[in-house]
């Protein structure tokens, strides 16, 4: 049997529902920006593997920095131990990300990165005695599987089973650069009704939501008022982190910073799980207290693991340096270019860019995980390009390392599937 055949007899693939489900897609290696399936097919990986892989596959830099560390030090418990990878690396965070954060909790993955936040919003309030229980979340929004991130999620096709469990959560729209006034009205009448305790949010660009980009001066607005009422700002940048939206974080091109940063996905550069969730000096002082019940009670067996700290700190000095930085203007000008192509075309609906991330819509309707969209799916493999549409949305999100011809290669892929539809 190959590696497909044996991988139905015993495994439980997430997000799939596996009576209607396509036949897998075996992987036999990953290098640079290419997928090999164990057939010899290769394909261009155009998301980076979910936003990870984003200085491509086994990149050798970051493999040497793994390698040193696990002949040292590969797993020790982080409750009252430290060691200097986990130190280096939440001082190397605190360099890079929006000025007001001061404090690095480490943990699994993006899920749990917003759970954490979750937990800080509320808790912060309840160790002040104040009613505050609700969460304020914009519709449409995805920030994970667990119980509070399915909570402030509003995507039903992931959640729905569990909804009768959730956190109290209050949604919004997203600010479009029309609605602004109607959104802070409707805050201010939740917050008199339900004093909210935080408002989590993905700065500027729904990845699950098909890529759908904020205005950001409506965004600042809504901020700015949320610290007006010590509601709690923490950002999901667990998508768009480490360089996606053309900065470093997407908070960066706010001029009101969040109190909690979320962060995953290319934190370790797609090669080990691990995810961070930082905060204000302000959000740590109201769990400091000779009340152990007002500490942070939330711990992972594999909280800073030094193999993945490694990978993260060879990620960031990657980020910082000027090969990648290059890398990332050039995609975002091309996908600029792509789209003044692409936008008149009679099948495209729609279209949006910021940084690396490209998305167009169709000008016709697809179900999220329905057969007319896997069938795109198949046409853009045999193209030897690896995208997943989300329903009538194409989207890409290309490794930093991605060379043109390569880009282009990907491009062409996109107008060859739009003429044959």
């Amino acid at each position: 049997m190959n590696i497909t055949e044996r991988d139905q007899q015993y495994i439980w693939h997430p997000l799939t529902q596996h009576k209607v489900q396509q036949e897998i897609l075996a992987v036999k290696k990953t290098k640079g920006v290419y997928i090999t399936d164990e057939d010899n097919n290769v394909y261009i990986d155009a998301i980076s593997s979910w936003y990870t892989s984003i200085y491509g596959h086994c990149n050798d830099y970051i493999l040497d920095k793994v390698n040193r560390q696990m002949q040292q030090l590969d797993q020790v418990v982080f409750t009252g131990f430290t060691h200097q990878p986990a130190v280096d690396l939440a001082e190397a965070l605190i360099g890079i990300l929006p000025s007001e954060q001061q404090k690095i909790f480490f943990n699994d993955n993006g899920s749990t990165a917003t759970e954490v936040g979750i937990k800080m919003a509320l808790q912060y309030h309840h160790n002040q005695n104040h009613e505050r229980k609700t969460m304020l979340a914009f519709e449409e929004g995805f920030h994970g599987d667990t119980f509070g991130a399915m909570s402030v999620s509003n995507l039903s096709v992931y959640h729905g089973a569990f909804e009768d469990h959730f956190l109290s959560v209050k949604r919004i729209p997203v600010p479009n650069g029309k609605n602004t006034g109607e959104i802070l009205e409707q805050i201010k009448s939740i917050h008199k009704e339900t004093p909210l305790a935080g408002f989590i949010y993905e700065p500027l660009v729904q990845g699950a939501a098909a890529m759908k980009i904020h205005d950001k001066n409506g965004l600042q607005e809504i901020l700015a008022f949320c610290k007006t009422r010590d509601i709690i700002l923490v950002a999901d940048e667990v998508m768009t982190g480490f360089g996606k939206t053309g900065k470093k974080f997407a908070s960066d091109y706010l001029s009101v910073q969040p109190d909690v940063v979320c962060m995953s996905k290319a934190l370790t550069a797609g090669l080990l799980p691990m995810g961070a969730t930082s905060c204000s000096q302000k959000i740590f002082d109201a769990f400091y207290d000779d009340d152990l019940a007002k500490g942070l009670f939330h711990g992972h067996t594999y909280t800073a693991n030094p193999l993945s700290c490694a990978a993260a700190l060879a990620g960031i000095e990657l980020l910082n340096s000027e090969k990648i930085q290059q890398g990332i203007k050039k995609i975002t000008e091309a996908n600029l270019a792509f789209e003044e192509q692409i936008k008149l075309h009679p099948k495209v609906n729609a279209t949006r860019t910021m940084g690396v991330i490209f998305a167009l819509d169709l000008a016709v309707d697809l179900q999220r995980y329905g057969k007319a969209r896997n069938k795109i799916f198949n046409t853009f493999l045999s193209k030897g390009v690896y995208l997943r549409p989300l329903g009538r949305t194409i989207y890409i999100v290309p490794p930093y390392v991605i060379k043109q011809e390569e880009l282009a290669e990907v491009y062409k892929a996109i107008v060859e599937v739009l003429d044959g539809l």
